[in-house]
């Protein structure tokens, strides 16, 4: 699951976007290289820096995916299913990789271009780019949710789910902000919700091959926990249609003590409630009995199988996700590095002052399960876990165990 900052961002990212596209078409023996990419709203500069360097070996030229995940992976996997060769640099969610490699729509990275998209990247980002032992994508940026809490509220933060309704369960006794908010609509957060529940408590969703489900007790346990909060205290009347941005605003509007949220939101208090900054804190991802595995999201970049130009493709890929590149991403957009020395780059310590809490969460993180038809798992998940208020562990377990593994056995990857 890819993060983004505001709605007035994507907007202007957008307009970016559609003002650089141009009709891709190669000038005088240059290469056009197509990049499409989700909103982002400094993605232009990162762009004019890798044309510039490119000294007239390829242009670069923008185009911007729809704003909803949905949407651009409906849009690339339309024109990869149908050969299209305008199609070059693919911006990829973390979860599509086995999807686009299965189908033969994108090329295995090998030799000089793989050792270089290998080099200091993360472990956690990287195995997101590879399908069955291969590398088939560079990754760009990474990410992980943290627990974002008041500090004048919760000066001690809770470190398991319990232990957030318990604090909740206090707050409202005192007639204080007590909500905390997760992302419990019906859509990919409340996958990733329920799939860090799972491996927090030491089980997974598939099986390692991803060719079988793999529920058992720790699945229970975690549709234990989203039941409980979902009817306790901590609860937001509206959690069954929160997502990542209604979480957001709750806690800036005051009504809320906690998030389970990206770290997109810390640039965002700074900027728009600049006076709660100071008591926004943050901690690691709750657990269930012990300590909780953080969400894994990110994006990578991938080249078309159908590209024209595969050579320079690969050498635009890596500039878009070098370690220049991933700073400008992550100090101007809040897009947290996949590799690991971008960290102490300059001007990191201010832009992300949690950095350390970031790289702990990524190196023990919660990957979602890879299967070339995860848009298929994902989707009857978040139906059978919604709302979380009407989850029946028992029965709810049994439904997800027959329609993830009817989605398993669904051939057609195309929406």
């Amino acid at each position: 699951m890819r993060t983004r900052r505001t709605t007035a961002a994507l907007a202007a990212t957008a307009l970016a976007g559609g003002l650089l596209a141009g009709c891709g078409s190669d000038d005088g023996g240059t290469p056009t290289v197509n990049l499409y990419n989700a909103p982002q709203q400094n993605l232009a500069k990162i762009v004019a820096r890798c044309n510039q360097q490119a000294k007239g070996r390829y242009r670069i030229a923008l185009n911007t995916l729809p704003r909803g995940a949905d949407d651009q992976r409906e849009q690339l996997v339309r024109r990869l299913a149908a050969g299209d060769s305008g199609l070059d640099v693919l911006g990829l969610d973390v979860t599509w990789t086995a999807e686009l490699a299965e189908a033969g729509w994108i090329r295995e990275w090998t030799g000089a271009n793989a050792a270089q998209a290998v080099r200091g990247t993360l472990a956690g980002p990287l195995d997101t780019a590879t399908w069955q032992g291969k590398l088939y994508a560079a990754p760009y940026n990474s990410n992980v949710q943290l627990l974002w809490y008041r500090s004048d509220l919760l000066p001690e933060p809770p470190a398991t789910w319990n232990g957030l309704m318990a604090a909740s369960a206090r707050l409202a006794a005192e007639g204080k902000a007590h909500y905390g908010q997760v992302t419990g609509a019906q859509y990919e957060g409340i996958v990733v919700w329920f799939n860090s529940l799972v491996m927090s408590a030491g089980g997974r969703i598939l099986s390692q091959n991803g060719e079988r489900v793999d529920l058992g007790a720790p699945a229970l346990k975690a549709l234990q926990t989203m039941r409980a909060f979902a009817r306790s205290k901590a609860a937001d009347p509206s959690l069954s249609n929160t997502k990542e941005d209604e979480a957001r605003l709750a806690v800036e509007s005051g009504t809320s003590a906690y998030e389970i949220n990206w770290p997109f939101v810390y640039a965002s208090m700074a900027e728009n409630k600049p006076k709660m900054l100071p008591n926004f804190k943050w901690a690691p991802y709750p657990g269930i009995d012990g300590k909780g595995r953080a969400p894994l999201g990110g994006a990578n970049f991938g080249v078309s199988a159908y590209s024209k130009h595969p050579e320079a493709s690969f050498a635009a890929a890596l500039c878009l996700r070098d370690p220049e590149s991933q700073r400008i991403a992550a100090t101007e957009d809040g897009l947290p590095p996949s590799t690991e020395s971008v960290y102490d780059a300059e001007g990191m310590a201010k832009a992300y002052p949690m950095k350390q809490a970031i790289l702990d969460a990524l190196k023990t993180a919660a990957p979602r399960p890879k299967t070339p038809t995860y848009q298929n798992v994902s989707t009857v998940t978040a139906v059978a876990l919604s709302p979380p208020r009407s989850i029946d562990p028992p029965r709810t377990l049994s439904t997800l165990r027959s329609q993830i593994t009817d989605a398993l056995q669904s051939k057609g990857v195309l929406p």
